[in-house]
């Protein structure tokens, strides 16, 4: 009998995403980016460390035995992979995409930008190599190089809320869902992600960065919950989350402090947390059966509010990525 009622759920998840109802928008299905970055191969026929196979901790030590001079060549020669190759110094990837973005992202410091799709890009805000703290915000559906916007808000919002303690880096670095259609229903673009995410927190590492805190917005939490055995980070901070591809703390296979907020106007809140036949993306990380430290979110509003300037949720959100909650 249970059985059969998780299967008329999935039914009834899969109606609600083809038709558009309960709070649910058609998208149209996206082909993940993945793999190394643009000129990977005119990098790899010149002899350089394949960006493929080798870690981030592999480039920086390669990049650490060039000189200045051999290390601006790279830049000019081989710009589309020096800034967005893991492991190569931050102000080396700072200066090429300063160069090939001429301003398009004012007020950051762009990390990574990578054209292909419908573009992805890292913006820093802060000094992430002096930082004794660091947040991530990775979002969730329509979010891309043109279309940044609302992401960059949460980035600037979390570090104007910690007094600019924390350095904190707006990673569109995966192709997102458009709208909330079966891409968003299903984990495709969810796994992809989260290989890119595990490589960019290890990059972190690889250049003598902090820790990270991780704030998941929505389908972004999908990713890091995907990602989250493999991520070097001291938080997992998930909100408006359909889920985790988990049925609890335990099953994330995480060291990491796990964190969910979901405020009670939030859409996301109509959405079957089930997770079958692909659909789906398993239980609720705001339910306390799941195992999560709660955030508290009651004064947000809707799905896109936890940012908001005096609500609880930000507020929380600061404490835990400036290292004040214990």
């Amino acid at each position: 009998m249970r059985r059969f009622a998780r299967t008329l759920t999935t039914v009834a998840l899969v109606a609600t995403v083809i038709a558009g109802t309960a709070g649910w928008a058609s998208g149209n299905a996206q082909e993940a980016v993945t793999g190394g970055p643009v000129g990977t191969a005119g990098w790899r026929a010149a002899g350089l460390p394949d960006p493929e196979r080798t870690s981030p901790d592999g480039i920086a030590r390669f990049f650490a035995g060039l000189d200045p001079v051999q290390q601006e060549e790279l830049a000019r020669t081989h710009p589309a992979v020096v800034g967005n190759l893991d492991g190569v110094p931050l102000e080396l990837r700072y200066a090429v995409n300063a160069r090939s973005t001429r301003g398009q992202f004012g007020g950051a410091r762009v990390l990574a930008h990578d054209p292909r799709g419908r573009g992805q890009v890292a913006l820093v805000y802060g000094d992430l190599a002096r930082a004794e703290h660091v947040a991530v915000v990775v979002p969730g559906s329509d979010i891309d190089a043109e279309h940044v916007r609302p992401l960059a808000d949460m980035a600037t919002a979390l570090r104007r809320a910690t007094g600019g303690r924390t350095a904190v880096v707006a990673w569109a670095g995966y192709t997102t869902p458009v709208g909330v259609g079966l891409d968003a229903a299903t984990g495709r673009l969810a796994e992809a992600g989260a290989d890119r995410l595990t490589r960019f927190v290890d990059g972190l590492a690889a250049v003598g960065a902090a820790e990270p805190s991780l704030f998941c917005h929505s389908y972004g939490s999908v990713v890091c919950g995907l990602a989250a055995r493999e991520l070097k980070a001291k938080d997992l901070v998930v909100f408006g989350s359909p889920g985790m591809r988990a049925e609890n703390v335990g099953e994330l296979g995480t060291s990491a402090r796990v964190w969910a907020a979901k405020d009670p106007t939030d859409w996301i809140d109509r959405v079957p947390h089930v997770e079958f036949a692909g659909l789906g993306h398993g239980a609720d990380p705001a339910d306390p059966a799941f195992g999560a430290r709660r955030v508290p979110a009651e004064d947000a509003a809707g799905h896109g509010g936890y940012f908001a300037a005096g609500t609880a949720s930000l507020r929380t959100f600061a404490a835990i990525a400036a290292g004040d909650v214990r």
